[in-house]
């Protein structure tokens, strides 16, 4: 459990200060495919979680397991790149107006908080099963993944809110 501590400590850290650290790119490098990239990598997630929610139900724990490690290595590959583009990229900002503008930053406020705090669960629940503390995994689990699925849903949301607005 330290390791999952220090590593949502590292992690979070490293969110947070990327709005403040800009690397610059060699020239002619563009970053500006992955956004798309990332709201790809989120609904894959998202089709990932559901479909090991029924492979659990139905009793087929290998898929599960497979399904839901498939899951973590696209959430992995999805903060790769989410921290590469905002490492290297400035900020796009939200142009939408009135009603809308309200609803994009609901959603995205709630899908900011809700994946920092998820993290450190998510990577809990996945520790649980890898040391075979089922009953504890299916507990964490119970309460994690529908914020996690939401977390997943929500990304691509923001991604296709904040389209028109990329330059």
């Amino acid at each position: 459990m330290k390791v999952v501590w220090v590593l949502t400590i590292l992690v979070l850290g490293l969110v947070a200060g990327m709005r403040r650290i800009k690397l610059p790119l060699p020239e002619g490098v563009d970053l500006g495919f992955l956004p798309a990239v990332n709201a790809g990598l989120n609904s894959g997630v998202a089709l990932l979680l559901i479909a090991g929610l029924v492979a659990v139900l139905k009793g087929r724990i290998t898929l599960h397991r497979n399904l839901m490690t498939c899951a973590v290595a696209l959430s992995v590959l999805f903060l790769l790149s989410y921290v590469s583009y905002h490492l290297t990229t400035s900020e796009t900002i939200y142009g939408g107006q009135g009603w809308q503008r309200t609803v994009y930053y609901f959603i995205l406020a709630t899908h900011i908080i809700l994946a920092a705090v998820s993290f450190p669960f998510i990577l809990m629940t996945l520790v649980f099963a890898w040391t075979n503390q089922f009953g504890k995994h299916k507990r964490l689990s119970r309460r994690i993944y529908p914020i996690w699925l939401y977390v997943a849903v929500t990304g691509p949301i923001v991604y296709g809110m904040l389209k028109p607005y990329y330059s």
